[in-house]
């Protein structure tokens, strides 16, 4: 699963006094209603994003979400973190099938290796179970297919984690974007650089390693969001540095991506260089510049450039999370489809596999038109007050020196 590198620039900053009157309102805010019901989740795969940010989101999401079981294979893992989040249903994962057969969960949140994906939501949704299920979808595009059909056969609700679809920045950009101050949107421009630690999961071909299923999903996601559309052609290229942890999987990629009305968006993103993330949106008439727009944790600026005149704003760090939780578990109580879909990842993983391909043969690749509508609105915006990064147990951040 998708893991950008915490940012720390501001994790050591104190609080000013109106910060904290904001964090305590916006914690009221997320306390539970009185008689209000909450959707009882299992989250499932206890690794670095569960441990530094999934687990940690549901104090935020108290108002309609509530943890109610892990499950790993891992018993320290287990019985460390059940009695931090105060969790007494600890399963491994031959347990699975009893847990979303009984009555104890109503959903379960699926942060597992990316090429299980598939094979989890299925046995979940199949269950009865709503499954929100982290980024990538799946490895394959009949993977994606088969889950959204079973999730609409056994109708149940099914949600990929796009936390961005929710954050406040980027959606910022959503809207500046589409009130045309920028004039026709033409360009598309994106790095996201890290450095990975050799035989990290993150470098492990079997398992969906690679930089476009963990990073590169990134920008693809929101050229999409902000071109509001589905490329027609892709291509892509690989270099790789030479390092060992390089053997299975290319250390970087760069692709372009066509739009409709002749857009580009390029990007590249890479496992062997420093820390890097930003994106460029270029009209005819002005440009946003974001920096560090796929942090989960960290400060993302924007700036804002029309003609002559320039505006920065810079955005604090919040639990990216805890929306997620909040907004699928309101879609559950309400019947309501959530955006982002299962068919939204299985758009991006359509792309993915495109790119692959593009890659391995040295030719551009045409993609069949994508049917597509629903994006995400600046509506969606939700902030929740940052958490404390918490002790990890059995698991390491796959960045060097973290």
């Amino acid at each position: 699963m998708a893991t950008p590198k915490r940012s720390t620039k501001t994790s050591s900053r104190k609080q000013a006094p109106r910060t904290r009157r904001k964090a305590k309102a916006e914690a009221r805010k997320a306390a539970p209603r009185a008689g209000g019901k909450r959707i009882r989740y299992a989250v499932v795969g206890q690794g670095y994003i569960s441990q530094i940010a999934i687990l940690p989101a549901f104090a935020n999401a108290r108002r309609n979400s509530e943890l109610v079981a892990l499950v790993s294979d891992d018993p320290e893992k287990l019985r460390k973190l059940g009695k931090r989040y105060k969790v007494a249903r600890l399963l491994g994962y031959e347990d699975f099938e009893a847990l979303v057969a009984s009555d104890a969960i109503d959903a379960v949140f699926i942060a597992l290796p990316n090429h299980l994906h598939h094979a989890y939501t299925l046995r979940a949704v199949r269950a009865g179970k709503h499954v929100l299920c982290e980024k990538p979808m799946a490895l394959t595009v009949d993977e994606c297919r088969e889950m959204v059909e079973e999730a609409e056969a056994n109708r149940v609700q099914l949600m990929i984690a796009y936390r961005l679809h929710f954050e406040r920045a980027n959606l910022r950009a959503v809207q500046i974007a589409h009130s045309r101050r920028l004039g026709d949107l033409r360009v598309f421009n994106s790095v996201f650089c890290m450095q990975v630690e050799e035989g990290n999961i993150r470098l492990q071909a079997a398992t969906g390693g690679g930089t476009l299923y963990d990073i590169g999903i990134y920008c693809i996601n929101a050229a999409r969001y902000l071109f509001r559309d589905e490329p027609t052609e892709v291509v892509a290229l690989t270099a790789s540095n030479g390092e060992s942890r390089f053997a299975e999987v290319p250390e970087m990629t760069s692709c372009i991506l066509r739009f409709p009305e002749e857009r580009l968006a390029t990007f590249t993103c890479s496992f062997g260089a420093a820390e890097a993330s930003s994106y460029d949106l270029v009209g005819t008439e002005g440009f946003i510049h974001m920096n560090d727009p796929y942090t989960f944790a960290g400060e993302i600026t924007q700036t804002v450039t029309i003609g002559k005149k320039t505006q920065e704003k810079i955005f604090g760090p919040t639990d990216q999370f805890a929306p997620e939780l909040l907004y699928f578990s309101d879609c559950i109580l309400n019947r309501r489809a959530p955006e982002p879909s299962g068919v939204e990842g299985w758009a991006d993983v359509r792309i993915i596999r495109a790119l692959l391909e593009s890659a391995e043969t040295g030719r551009p690749v045409r993609l069949a038109p994508f049917d597509r509508t629903r994006r995400p609105e600046p509506e969606q915006a939700e902030t929740r007050p940052a958490v404390e990064e918490p002790e990890l147990v059995g698991a390491q951040s796959p960045h060097p020196g973290d």
